[in-house]
């Protein structure tokens, strides 16, 4: 399994019912902070809209890296 799908799949563990998008791969932290996106809602033609920032404060790069290593 890849370790964008693991991310994945950890942030659902973490935090089940988020939504986000994963561009490109998630290796690290630095892969982590860049290129996950946060689903924080939709505009007036319902349209996604995407933020860098994680408006999750429970979901952390170890608590995700320490659920992949467990994939």
């Amino acid at each position: 399994m890849s370790t964008t799908k693991k991310c994945g799949k950890a942030i659902e563990v973490v935090r089940p019912n988020s939504f986000f998008v994963i561009y490109g791969k998630i290796e690290s932290e630095e892969d982590f902070n860049n290129n996950v996106k946060w689903d924080i809602g939709t505009d007036e033609n319902n349209n996604a809209i995407l933020t860098d920032t994680n408006p999750h404060s429970e979901i952390t790069w170890t608590l995700v890296k320490a659920e992949m290593d467990k994939l």
